[in-house]
Protein backbone atom coordinates (compact mmCIF):
# COMPACT_ATOMS: atom_id res chain seq x y z
CA UNK A 1 0.00 0.00 0.00
CA UNK A 2 0.87 3.64 -0.63
CA UNK A 3 0.73 5.79 2.67
CA UNK A 4 2.84 9.40 3.63
CA UNK A 5 4.75 8.49 6.37
CA UNK A 6 6.36 10.79 8.87
CA UNK A 7 10.22 10.90 7.91
CA UNK A 8 11.47 10.34 11.32
CA UNK A 9 9.35 7.15 11.23
CA UNK A 10 11.55 5.99 8.55
CA UNK A 11 15.31 4.29 9.68
CA UNK A 12 17.84 3.32 6.97
CA UNK A 13 19.07 -0.46 6.09
CA UNK A 14 21.83 -0.98 7.97
CA UNK A 15 22.67 -3.11 5.43
CA UNK A 16 21.99 -1.41 2.15
CA UNK A 17 24.43 -2.97 -0.38
CA UNK A 18 25.74 1.24 -1.29
CA UNK A 19 27.78 2.89 1.03
CA UNK A 20 28.82 5.94 -0.96
CA UNK A 21 26.32 8.88 -1.83
CA UNK A 22 27.78 11.32 -4.30
CA UNK A 23 27.64 14.87 -2.59
CA UNK A 24 26.99 16.53 -6.15
CA UNK A 25 24.42 14.36 -6.92
CA UNK A 26 22.43 14.84 -3.59
CA UNK A 27 22.71 18.70 -3.84
CA UNK A 28 21.06 18.06 -7.18
CA UNK A 29 18.26 15.81 -5.84
CA UNK A 30 17.99 18.29 -2.65
CA UNK A 31 17.32 20.88 -5.45
CA UNK A 32 14.85 19.45 -7.27
CA UNK A 33 12.91 18.02 -4.19
CA UNK A 34 12.65 21.17 -3.01
CA UNK A 35 11.51 22.70 -6.30
CA UNK A 36 9.07 19.57 -7.59
CA UNK A 37 8.77 17.62 -4.56
CA UNK A 38 9.65 13.69 -3.87
CA UNK A 39 7.90 12.42 -7.85
CA UNK A 40 8.81 8.53 -6.91
CA UNK A 41 7.90 7.10 -3.27
CA UNK A 42 10.36 5.29 -1.71
CA UNK A 43 9.81 1.36 -0.45
CA UNK A 44 9.71 0.82 3.32
CA UNK A 45 8.70 -2.61 5.29
CA UNK A 46 7.26 -2.54 8.80
CA UNK A 47 9.20 -3.93 11.62
CA UNK A 48 9.44 -4.98 15.31
CA UNK A 49 12.16 -3.60 18.05
CA UNK A 50 13.53 -1.24 15.80
CA UNK A 51 15.04 2.53 15.72
CA UNK A 52 11.82 3.46 13.71
CA UNK A 53 8.52 1.50 13.04
CA UNK A 54 9.72 0.92 9.07
CA UNK A 55 12.89 0.02 7.39
CA UNK A 56 13.94 1.46 3.97
CA UNK A 57 14.69 -1.13 1.23
CA UNK A 58 15.28 0.89 -1.33
CA UNK A 59 15.07 5.19 -2.10
CA UNK A 60 17.71 5.56 0.46
CA UNK A 61 19.56 8.57 -1.66
CA UNK A 62 15.92 10.10 -1.95
CA UNK A 63 15.22 9.26 1.97
CA UNK A 64 18.66 11.46 2.24
CA UNK A 65 17.68 14.46 0.14
CA UNK A 66 14.29 14.67 1.77
CA UNK A 67 15.50 14.76 5.04
CA UNK A 68 18.45 17.90 3.73
CA UNK A 69 15.08 19.61 2.09
CA UNK A 70 13.69 19.89 5.24
CA UNK A 71 10.44 17.80 4.46
CA UNK A 72 8.88 16.21 7.52
CA UNK A 73 6.57 13.70 5.35
CA UNK A 74 7.74 11.36 2.65
CA UNK A 75 6.05 9.46 0.17
CA UNK A 76 6.42 5.85 0.71
CA UNK A 77 5.32 2.34 -0.94
CA UNK A 78 4.81 -0.02 2.48
CA UNK A 79 5.64 -3.64 1.68
CA UNK A 80 4.40 -6.16 4.41
CA UNK A 81 5.09 -9.83 5.00
CA UNK A 82 8.59 -9.77 3.38
CA UNK A 83 11.75 -11.28 5.36
CA UNK A 84 14.99 -9.76 4.96
CA UNK A 85 16.40 -11.39 2.70
CA UNK A 86 13.49 -10.62 0.09
CA UNK A 87 14.10 -7.11 1.50
CA UNK A 88 17.72 -7.36 0.83
CA UNK A 89 17.29 -8.80 -3.00
CA UNK A 90 14.99 -5.09 -3.81
CA UNK A 91 17.35 -3.20 -2.52
CA UNK A 92 19.92 -4.91 -4.72
CA UNK A 93 17.78 -4.85 -7.21
CA UNK A 94 17.14 -1.24 -6.63
CA UNK A 95 20.57 -0.06 -7.13
CA UNK A 96 22.42 -2.49 -9.08
CA UNK A 97 21.73 -0.80 -12.46
CA UNK A 98 22.20 2.69 -10.80
CA UNK A 99 25.78 4.62 -12.38
CA UNK A 100 26.69 5.59 -8.92
CA UNK A 101 26.41 2.37 -7.45
CA UNK A 102 30.31 1.47 -7.51
CA UNK A 103 31.74 -1.60 -8.63
CA UNK A 104 33.03 -2.89 -5.23
CA UNK A 105 29.43 -2.34 -3.79
CA UNK A 106 27.88 -4.56 -6.34
CA UNK A 107 30.65 -6.84 -6.01
CA UNK A 108 29.58 -6.94 -2.09
CA UNK A 109 25.93 -7.10 -2.64
CA UNK A 110 26.35 -10.59 -4.09
CA UNK A 111 28.82 -11.95 -2.05
CA UNK A 112 25.96 -11.68 0.50
CA UNK A 113 23.64 -13.03 -1.17
CA UNK A 114 25.97 -15.61 -1.82
CA UNK A 115 26.81 -16.09 1.74
CA UNK A 116 23.12 -16.70 2.31
CA UNK A 117 23.23 -19.48 -0.57
CA UNK A 118 22.55 -18.11 -3.91
CA UNK A 119 24.95 -19.49 -6.79
CA UNK A 120 25.97 -17.29 -9.25
CA UNK A 121 23.15 -19.01 -11.55
CA UNK A 122 20.87 -17.85 -9.41
CA UNK A 123 22.03 -14.53 -8.59
CA UNK A 124 22.40 -13.60 -12.48
CA UNK A 125 18.95 -14.64 -13.26
CA UNK A 126 17.44 -12.41 -11.39
CA UNK A 127 19.06 -9.42 -11.57
CA UNK A 128 19.51 -9.83 -15.18
CA UNK A 129 22.97 -10.36 -15.40
CA UNK A 130 25.40 -13.51 -17.10
CA UNK A 131 26.95 -15.84 -14.90
CA UNK A 132 30.52 -14.51 -15.68
CA UNK A 133 29.49 -11.32 -14.94
CA UNK A 134 28.49 -12.35 -11.10
CA UNK A 135 31.87 -14.30 -11.12
CA UNK A 136 34.20 -11.41 -12.09
CA UNK A 137 32.42 -9.52 -9.72
CA UNK A 138 32.96 -11.48 -7.29
CA UNK A 139 36.78 -11.83 -8.21
CA UNK A 140 37.15 -8.65 -6.78
CA UNK A 141 36.48 -9.10 -3.51
CA UNK A 142 40.00 -10.14 -2.92
CA UNK A 143 41.59 -6.63 -3.81
CA UNK A 144 43.55 -5.57 -1.03
CA UNK A 145 41.99 -2.42 0.08
CA UNK A 146 43.86 0.28 -1.39
CA UNK A 147 43.40 -0.93 -5.06
CA UNK A 148 39.34 -1.60 -4.58
CA UNK A 149 39.68 2.23 -3.58
CA UNK A 150 41.45 2.92 -7.35
CA UNK A 151 38.44 0.75 -8.96
CA UNK A 152 35.81 2.75 -7.19
CA UNK A 153 36.98 5.90 -7.81
CA UNK A 154 37.45 4.85 -11.78
CA UNK A 155 41.17 4.62 -12.16
CA UNK A 156 41.30 1.03 -12.58
CA UNK A 157 38.38 -0.49 -14.73
CA UNK A 158 37.06 -3.78 -13.88
CA UNK A 159 38.17 -6.12 -16.21
CA UNK A 160 42.29 -5.41 -15.23
CA UNK A 161 40.67 -5.52 -11.62
CA UNK A 162 40.25 -8.99 -12.05
CA UNK A 163 43.40 -9.95 -13.21
CA UNK A 164 44.85 -7.67 -10.76
CA UNK A 165 42.73 -9.41 -8.00
CA UNK A 166 44.40 -12.92 -9.14
CA UNK A 167 47.33 -11.79 -7.82
CA UNK A 168 49.47 -11.99 -4.11
CA UNK A 169 48.81 -8.27 -2.40
CA UNK A 170 52.23 -7.09 -3.00
CA UNK A 171 51.98 -7.84 -6.53
CA UNK A 172 48.52 -6.04 -6.12
CA UNK A 173 50.14 -3.09 -5.42
CA UNK A 174 52.79 -3.18 -8.00
CA UNK A 175 50.25 -3.40 -11.18
CA UNK A 176 48.15 -1.32 -9.61
CA UNK A 177 50.52 1.86 -9.19
CA UNK A 178 52.01 1.24 -12.38
CA UNK A 179 48.82 1.42 -14.23
CA UNK A 180 47.64 4.09 -12.47
CA UNK A 181 51.00 5.88 -13.26
CA UNK A 182 50.89 5.40 -16.97
CA UNK A 183 53.40 2.53 -17.12
CA UNK A 184 51.66 0.75 -20.06
CA UNK A 185 50.45 1.78 -23.44
CA UNK A 186 46.90 0.23 -23.13
CA UNK A 187 44.92 -1.58 -20.29
CA UNK A 188 45.80 -4.98 -23.06
CA UNK A 189 49.51 -4.37 -21.98
CA UNK A 190 48.66 -3.80 -18.12
CA UNK A 191 46.68 -7.24 -18.47
CA UNK A 192 49.64 -9.18 -19.81
CA UNK A 193 52.10 -7.62 -17.27
CA UNK A 194 49.60 -8.90 -14.13
CA UNK A 195 49.51 -12.00 -16.02
CA UNK A 196 53.54 -12.14 -15.98
CA UNK A 197 53.31 -11.46 -12.24
CA UNK A 198 50.85 -14.67 -11.88
CA UNK A 199 53.29 -16.62 -13.98
CA UNK A 200 56.32 -15.63 -11.36
CA UNK A 201 54.02 -16.53 -8.51
CA UNK A 202 53.16 -19.90 -9.36
CA UNK A 203 57.30 -20.81 -10.15
CA UNK A 204 59.24 -21.72 -6.34
CA UNK A 205 61.94 -19.74 -7.78
CA UNK A 206 63.91 -17.79 -10.66
CA UNK A 207 67.44 -19.57 -9.39
CA UNK A 208 66.10 -22.69 -9.10
CA UNK A 209 66.04 -23.39 -12.68
CA UNK A 210 68.59 -25.44 -14.06
CA UNK A 211 71.07 -23.96 -16.56
CA UNK A 212 70.10 -25.33 -20.07
CA UNK A 213 72.20 -27.60 -21.87
CA UNK A 214 74.84 -27.07 -24.55
CA UNK A 215 72.47 -27.88 -26.97
CA UNK A 216 69.55 -26.26 -25.79
CA UNK A 217 71.68 -22.84 -25.69
CA UNK A 218 72.46 -23.89 -29.19
CA UNK A 219 68.98 -24.19 -29.75
CA UNK A 220 67.77 -21.13 -28.58
CA UNK A 221 70.44 -19.24 -30.29
CA UNK A 222 69.20 -20.84 -33.66
CA UNK A 223 65.99 -19.54 -32.63
CA UNK A 224 66.68 -15.95 -31.54
CA UNK A 225 68.76 -15.52 -35.27
CA UNK A 226 66.13 -17.07 -36.95
CA UNK A 227 63.08 -14.54 -35.45
CA UNK A 228 65.66 -11.34 -35.58
CA UNK A 229 65.72 -12.35 -39.12
CA UNK A 230 62.25 -13.04 -39.72
CA UNK A 231 61.15 -9.68 -38.25
CA UNK A 232 64.15 -7.73 -39.79
CA UNK A 233 63.56 -8.53 -43.23
CA UNK A 234 59.11 -8.05 -42.68
CA UNK A 235 60.39 -4.05 -41.29
CA UNK A 236 62.62 -3.79 -44.10
CA UNK A 237 60.33 -5.31 -46.92
CA UNK A 238 56.58 -5.65 -46.01
CA UNK A 239 56.22 -2.74 -44.17
CA UNK A 240 57.82 -0.32 -46.79
CA UNK A 241 55.52 -2.13 -49.38
CA UNK A 242 52.45 -1.61 -47.44
CA UNK A 243 53.40 1.90 -46.95
CA UNK A 244 53.10 2.43 -50.39
CA UNK A 245 50.25 0.98 -51.18
CA UNK A 246 48.69 2.64 -48.43
CA UNK A 247 49.79 6.20 -50.33
CA UNK A 248 47.50 5.15 -53.87
CA UNK A 249 43.78 5.61 -54.66
CA UNK A 250 41.53 2.63 -54.75
CA UNK A 251 40.67 3.37 -58.22
CA UNK A 252 44.47 3.18 -59.13
CA UNK A 253 45.08 0.16 -57.26
CA UNK A 254 41.76 -1.24 -59.37
CA UNK A 255 44.00 -0.52 -62.35
CA UNK A 256 46.80 -1.50 -61.03
CA UNK A 257 45.95 -5.20 -59.57
CA UNK A 258 43.56 -5.92 -62.17
CA UNK A 259 42.83 -9.82 -62.03
CA UNK A 260 44.70 -10.08 -59.16
CA UNK A 261 43.01 -7.99 -56.93
CA UNK A 262 40.86 -10.57 -55.32
CA UNK A 263 43.55 -12.65 -54.60
CA UNK A 264 45.46 -10.01 -52.96
CA UNK A 265 42.82 -8.60 -50.79
CA UNK A 266 42.91 -12.35 -49.23
CA UNK A 267 46.43 -12.49 -48.60
CA UNK A 268 46.02 -9.31 -47.14
CA UNK A 269 43.72 -10.79 -44.98
CA UNK A 270 45.37 -13.33 -43.93
CA UNK A 271 48.36 -11.29 -43.41
CA UNK A 272 46.09 -8.93 -41.58
CA UNK A 273 45.21 -11.68 -39.35
CA UNK A 274 48.45 -13.11 -38.53
CA UNK A 275 50.12 -10.18 -37.33
CA UNK A 276 46.97 -9.38 -34.81
CA UNK A 277 47.87 -12.90 -33.43
CA UNK A 278 51.63 -12.28 -33.24
CA UNK A 279 51.18 -8.77 -32.12
CA UNK A 280 48.93 -10.12 -29.13
CA UNK A 281 51.65 -12.97 -28.28
CA UNK A 282 54.54 -10.24 -28.12
CA UNK A 283 52.48 -8.21 -25.78
CA UNK A 284 52.11 -11.60 -23.32
CA UNK A 285 55.66 -11.97 -23.74
CA UNK A 286 56.89 -8.14 -22.88
CA UNK A 287 54.12 -8.24 -19.82
CA UNK A 288 56.08 -11.48 -19.28
CA UNK A 289 59.41 -10.09 -19.50
CA UNK A 290 58.47 -7.28 -17.38
CA UNK A 291 57.03 -9.13 -14.29
CA UNK A 292 60.57 -10.87 -14.49
CA UNK A 293 62.27 -7.82 -14.14
CA UNK A 294 59.93 -7.13 -11.34
CA UNK A 295 60.95 -10.05 -9.66
CA UNK A 296 64.24 -9.61 -9.97
CA UNK A 297 64.80 -6.37 -8.68
CA UNK A 298 62.53 -7.64 -5.48
CA UNK A 299 64.79 -10.32 -5.22
CA UNK A 300 67.89 -7.77 -5.40
CA UNK A 301 66.47 -5.53 -2.76
CA UNK A 302 66.24 -8.70 -0.80
CA UNK A 303 69.87 -9.30 -0.99
CA UNK A 304 70.44 -6.22 0.07
CA UNK A 305 68.58 -6.04 3.13
CA UNK A 306 70.33 -8.94 3.99
CA UNK A 307 73.33 -8.48 3.77
CA UNK A 308 72.71 -5.37 5.83
CA UNK A 309 71.53 -6.74 8.05
CA UNK A 310 74.17 -9.64 8.65
CA UNK A 311 76.20 -6.88 8.48
CA UNK A 312 74.65 -4.89 11.46
CA UNK A 313 74.71 -8.02 13.71
CA UNK A 314 78.72 -8.54 12.96
CA UNK A 315 79.39 -4.37 13.78
CA UNK A 316 80.29 -3.49 17.66
CA UNK A 317 76.99 -2.39 19.42
CA UNK A 318 76.83 2.07 20.30
CA UNK A 319 76.74 0.65 23.88
CA UNK A 320 80.24 -1.29 24.10
CA UNK A 321 81.54 1.65 21.93
CA UNK A 322 80.50 4.19 24.45
CA UNK A 323 81.82 1.48 27.42
CA UNK A 324 85.44 1.57 26.07
CA UNK A 325 86.10 5.41 26.01
CA UNK A 326 87.35 7.00 28.82
CA UNK A 327 84.51 8.93 31.06
CA UNK A 328 84.99 12.67 31.78
CA UNK A 329 84.91 13.30 35.97
CA UNK A 330 82.00 14.70 37.26
CA UNK A 331 82.74 18.40 39.29
CA UNK A 332 84.05 17.65 42.54
CA UNK A 333 85.26 13.79 41.97
CA UNK A 334 89.30 13.14 40.80
CA UNK A 335 89.84 11.84 37.65
CA UNK A 336 89.92 7.86 37.32
CA UNK A 337 93.86 6.68 37.76
CA UNK A 338 94.85 5.47 34.73
CA UNK A 339 95.69 2.02 34.16
CA UNK A 340 99.55 1.34 34.83
CA UNK A 341 101.74 1.06 31.95
CA UNK A 342 102.43 -2.54 30.71
CA UNK A 343 106.29 -3.07 31.45
CA UNK A 344 108.90 -2.85 28.28
CA UNK A 345 110.84 -6.13 27.39
CA UNK A 346 114.47 -5.87 28.49
CA UNK A 347 116.85 -6.51 26.60
CA UNK A 348 118.84 -9.43 26.38
CA UNK A 349 122.02 -9.58 27.82
CA UNK A 350 125.58 -10.98 26.67
CA UNK A 351 125.76 -14.91 27.81
CA UNK A 352 128.32 -14.96 30.63
CA UNK A 353 131.53 -16.61 30.37
CA UNK A 354 131.74 -19.92 31.42
CA UNK A 355 133.42 -20.25 34.82
CA UNK A 356 134.93 -23.05 37.19
CA UNK A 357 135.15 -23.57 40.79
CA UNK A 358 138.29 -23.77 42.80
CA UNK A 359 139.35 -24.23 45.68
CA UNK A 360 140.39 -20.36 45.99
CA UNK A 361 137.15 -19.34 44.39
CA UNK A 362 135.35 -19.09 41.52
CA UNK A 363 137.60 -17.85 38.75
CA UNK A 364 136.90 -17.77 34.65
CA UNK A 365 138.07 -20.49 32.46
CA UNK A 366 140.74 -19.74 30.06
CA UNK A 367 140.39 -21.06 26.62
CA UNK A 368 143.66 -22.99 24.93
CA UNK A 369 144.67 -21.17 22.20
CA UNK A 370 144.56 -23.65 19.23
CA UNK A 371 148.08 -25.02 18.42
CA UNK A 372 149.76 -24.41 15.08
CA UNK A 373 150.88 -26.85 12.93
CA UNK A 374 154.05 -27.63 12.42
CA UNK A 375 155.55 -28.26 8.91
CA UNK A 376 157.36 -31.59 8.20
CA UNK A 377 161.10 -30.79 7.71
CA UNK A 378 160.97 -31.51 3.76
CA UNK A 379 158.27 -29.29 3.42
CA UNK A 380 160.09 -26.67 5.38
CA UNK A 381 162.78 -26.32 3.12
CA UNK A 382 160.73 -27.06 0.15
CA UNK A 383 158.58 -23.47 1.23
CA UNK A 384 161.91 -21.65 1.43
Amino acid sequence: MFADLKIDQISPNPDQPRKFFDEAKHQELKGSIEENGLLQPVVVRPVEDGEAPYMLIAGERRWRACKAAGLTVIPSKVIKDIDEERAYVLSIAENVGREDMTIMEEAGAYADLAAAGWNPAKTAKQFGKTETHIKWRLGLLTLRQEVAEMVDKGHIKPNLAWHIAQLNPGNQMVAATRYVRGDFDSEAEAQHFANGLKTMEKQTSLTNEEAPSVEEQETRKKAKAKAKDGLGKAEEVLLPLLEELAEKKPEDLAVILGDDLDRHVRVVGKLFSQVQLVRNLLSKAQGIQRAMQEQFNKAAVEVQKEAAAKKAETAPKPEAVEAEKPTEPKAGEKPAAKPAPKPRPTRKTAAAKPTTRTAAGTKPVARKAPAKKVAPKGEAGAAK
